[in-house]
């Protein structure tokens, strides 16, 4: 492989595709272009779809696009497409549902085989370079298909036909059911606990996810007044067990994605955006609801491992990902450390602290390298303290300074890769956990920057005619020829991120643009037909998507960020709370309705719909704090304590008060000229007597949650 030779991916601005720009094959982007070339040489499309992140599309690249002789076989057999899934979740989300109809399984390195017209008719995931461990090699499995393309073409079409139909008929489902409420929603409940493990912590058996959102539907279950029985043990263990795991980096702070034991221990290293902002809001919540010290702590250190490597301080904006891997030949060993490792970068005083503390041994816990250790909490620190022989306070003291010390060493080390990537909805998800923290934790810091980032994403992405595009920047001042369009979810979380934004500063713009936004959204994607939204807006009359992208989705899952549909309806809801909009509030019902006869069969993935389900059947509380000064602050901070999704917290000047949404604007009272600071606990279309004591806003808050 030369460096010098380049392929149709130089052009691209992903920086997954130009990771691949010097390989053999001649590979192209997705688009018309390649579907073109295909049609006119009649030609199968290897489509293969991965991340930056991904170790295995790694290993896949180098294993088999950088071998000449497999590259000379895709390029005599094939038009080669790559595709980025985090540029381009639409093109992933419908193959992976081809390609799972086909194999059973799905993930990434996706590997597919297409039609010209990009249909697909086999495919699968990791291809090793040679027949092992039941799996076939690449280049048999390249000639296989591309001689059952030339010489049974019509098995192909006719398999091409049936995935097609497959991926439609799993697109389209729907189980309507009016009138879903309480009862539907305590069923989720039910089922979230049912798989809850109380001994470790966390959702199922390994591989083990943190599932967010069904975190947040048992902390808001737990927060009310008639709290559900076991859901607060569940949600705080989950978060207590996960904080002390190996999934937690115990040096810089923030989650990798996912632990590959039941234990949290060992991890798939990368780090997300989207994984560390809905933690951050766990973590802010548990806190928020009761009062847990070490649940403030993690959200700290995560939201500073974002600020110094997922963020860009100086324009605003949260960067997508950092790698699990420095090289194909590191397995995690910048985040890990054998016993040698460690004691070369500290004291014999630090290393008899934090050697027991992160269960630092000479039998570690990798399996390439048994001599590695995933740093991680076992035992209490007043246990290690007294193994030691000494007090806690000098085992805290020589842990903080471990802790400094292992950083800095690793800072030493070299660095997995940043996307730099700026992406819409992942930038409204951090946006909006910017804020909660920032309000919870008393961070001016971080609102600061929250609202820097909005104002970089709605002057960046959003445009005149009230689009969205899915990309805010590229790394390196990049730029695509043509934006990608963007999907639900880059509307609905935006929207979401500005009505934060309006609650906690009170400027009218951010309420002004959430509402754009959400009348976009139903425009673009509402199935006025059927109910619910769609993850692509329509095309106008005429204009056709390239393979099975004309097959219109209608999320419903969180996996692995929350679904749009229930994102969708929770947007409208607050809307429609501000501004009285009972057409929003109809369509959010039946979004919900759409689904409710089957939803509960979706055990932790629909966490995101019960949240949406809790905010419509609960009546919307609003807390307006009104003035500048201590006591204001003391209000806020009174009004925001207690997590529960139908409950918003306004923080207003007075000289706000004439520039409201229209409904709230109806419902607050004519208020006293006193410039003294005040409360009001609005529910529905009625506000309690303004108050300005905390004691009375603590018996106001009683009556309304």
């Amino acid at each position: 492989m030369s460096s010098e030779q380049v392929n149709g991916l130089a052009k691209a601005a992903s920086a997954y595709l130009r990771s691949a720009m010097h390989q053999p094959v001649d590979w192209q982007e997705w688009g018309p272009e390649a579907f073109a070339k295909a049609q006119a040489e009649d030609k199968p499309i290897l489509l293969d779809i991965g991340a930056v992140w991904c170790h295995w599309c790694h290993v896949m690249d180098r294993e088999s696009y950088e071998d000449p002789l497999t590259a000379q076989i895709i390029n005599d057999h094939y038009i080669a497409v790559k595709v980025d899934r985090d540029e381009r979740p639409d093109v992933d989300t419908r193959y992976q549902a081809a390609v799972a109809s086909i194999s059973g399984q799905g993930g990434w390195p996706l590997t597919a085989f297409l039609t010209p017209a990009g249909l697909p008719y086999f495919g699968g995931t990791y291809f090793p370079p040679k027949d092992q461990h039941g799996r076939p090699s690449m280049q048999r499995v390249l000639l296989t298909m591309a001689e059952a393309f030339q010489k049974r073409r019509g098995e192909v079409d006719e398999s091409a036909e049936s995935v097609l139909a497959a991926i439609e008929e799993n697109e389209t489902f729907n189980e309507t059911a009016s009138n879903p409420g309480a009862e539907l929603h305590a069923k989720l409940i039910a089922a979230t606990l049912k798989q809850f493990d109380a001994r470790n912590g966390g959702f199922g058996g390994q591989p083990k996810f943190p599932h967010p959102g069904a975190i947040d539907m048992l902390l808001d279950a737990a927060s009310r007044t008639n709290a559900i029985a076991g859901t607060r043990d569940a949600a705080l263990i989950t978060l207590e067990k996960m904080a002390k795991g190996g999934v937690y980096d115990h040096l810089a702070g923030g989650f990798h994605r996912y632990s590959v034991d039941e234990r949290w221990v060992v991890p798939h290293f990368e780090k997300m955006a989207y994984d560390n902002s809905e933690l951050l809001k766990n973590y802010v919540h548990a806190y928020q609801s009761f009062g847990a010290q070490e649940c403030a702590r993690v959200a700290f250190e995560t939201m500073q491992w974002i600020d110094e490597w997922l963020s860009d301080q100086d324009r605003g904006g949260f960067y997508a990902s950092q790698d699990a891997d420095f090289s194909l030949e590191d397995d995690g060993d910048y985040f890990t450390w054998t016993r040698a490792e460690a004691a070369a970068a500290l004291s014999r005083e630090e290393l008899a602290i934090a050697g027991p503390w992160f269960d630092i041994g000479e039998l570690g816990d990798m399996h390439h390298n048994p001599q590695k250790n995933v740093l991680h909490i076992l035992q209490p620190l007043a246990a290690v303290a007294k193994s030691a022989r000494v007090t806690e306070d000098d085992a805290t003291a020589l842990l903080a300074s471990a802790k400094r010390k292992l950083y800095a060493a690793r800072l030493a080390r070299p660095t997995p890769f940043i996307d730099k990537t700026l992406y819409t909805a992942w930038n409204g998800m951090c946006i909006s956990a910017y804020l909660e923290t920032s309000r919870v934790l008393r961070i001016p810091e971080a609102r600061a920057f929250a609202l820097k980032s909005l104002d970089r994403v709605l002057d960046s992405a959003w445009s005149s005619d009230a689009s969205m595009a899915h990309v805010v920047a590229y790394a390196d001042g990049l730029a695509r020829a043509s934006r990608v369009a963007g999907g639900l979810e880059d509307y609905v979380f935006i929207g979401h991120a500005a009505l934060d934004a309006w609650e906690t500063t009170g400027e009218l713009k951010y309420y002004t643009a959430a509402e754009q936004i959400a009348a976009s959204t139903v425009t673009r994607f509402y199935d006025t037909q059927g109910n619910g939204f769609f993850d692509t807006e329509s095309l106008p009359e005429g204009e056709q998507r390239p393979g099975v992208l004309g097959t219109r989705r209608k999320p419903l899952q969180d996996s692995p960020t929350p679904a749009g549909n229930p994102v969708a309806a929770s947007l409208l809801l607050r809307v429609a709370a501000l501004n009285g909009s009972e057409d929003y509030s109809e369509k959010a019902k039946l979004t919900l309705e759409n689904f409710a006869g089957m939803v509960e069969h979706l055990g932790l993935y629909a966490a995101g719909y019960a949240l949406a389900l809790q905010r419509m059947i609960q009546p919307p509380v609003q807390i307006c704090v009104v003035g500048e000064d201590a006591l204001a602050d003391e209000l806020e901070g009174i009004a925001l304590a207690r997590f529960v999704v139908n409950k918003s917290v306004i923080r207003l000047r007075r000289d706000q008060l004439g520039s409201l949404p229209p409904a709230l604007a109806e419902t607050i009272p004519n208020l006293p000229s006193t410039a003294t600071s005040i409360a009001l606990v609005c529910t529905g279309r009625s506000c309690l007597p303004p108050v300005s004591d905390a004691e009375g806003l603590i018996a106001a808050l009683a009556t309304a949650i």
